[in-house]
């Protein structure tokens, strides 16, 4: 009785045995449209210079980042529609809040926040930085993340260096930003053009 018990625990407690592993080979991705050579250049940097951005660059990039496209909806997917993302701009010594039904920068302060983004000195060069913003825990680091890796694309087209970044005082940005009880900030990504 104990050997056919053994034997039962044995059978049941025993790997089953392996399968070989199937692989199947995938074509080359064809890089051959614009689309696919920006992703395949995208990069993240940390040279940055000082050289302005220009007031064009700054819309067509913040329209890329979270604007409302041709039918009506946002440049990025949010869920269930929500778009409670909020893109703070740090663009020449000021703070703005992005408003992207008028297409327009409306000023938060002129408070000089720099210390508080700027923890790493490769930031202090860059001309411009975004600050994301939410107020639905689940989601809206999924919505900034989108908006991100649009203006990495954006950005690649256009020669500009970027990178996102998480190391920045977000208790001390939420206050400076005037932001809700319920909102409160994602991440930073800079932008500028490369040191020459």
């Amino acid at each position: 009785m104990w050997r056919k018990l053994f034997l039962m625990l044995f059978s049941v407690s025993a790997p089953l045995s392996v399968q070989a592993e199937e692989i199947k080979k995938l074509p080359q991705p064809d890089k051959s449209s614009e689309l696919m050579q920006l992703i395949d250049n995208r990069h993240s940097s940390r040279e940055y210079s000082n050289k302005d951005i220009s007031e064009q660059t700054l819309s067509d990039l913040l329209w890329a980042s979270f604007g409302i496209n041709k039918k009506g909806t946002r440049t990025v997917p949010t869920a269930m529609n929500q778009q409670n993302l909020k893109v703070f701009v740090v663009y020449q010594n000021s703070i703005w809040s992005y408003d992207a039904a008028a297409n327009s920068l409306v000023k938060v302060s002129d408070e000089e926040i720099s210390t508080y983004i700027a923890k790493q000195d490769f930031v202090k060069n860059a001309p411009l930085n975004l600050i994301y913003t939410g107020s639905d825990k689940d989601y809206s680091s999924f919505h900034a993340g989108a908006a991100a890796q649009n203006v990495y694309l954006y950005a690649t087209s256009k020669g500009l260096n970027t990178i996102v970044r998480a190391y920045i005082d977000k208790d001390e940005l939420k206050d400076k930003l005037h932001l809700d009880r319920d909102e409160f900030v994602i991440m930073n990504q800079v932008i500028g053009y490369p040191e020459s």
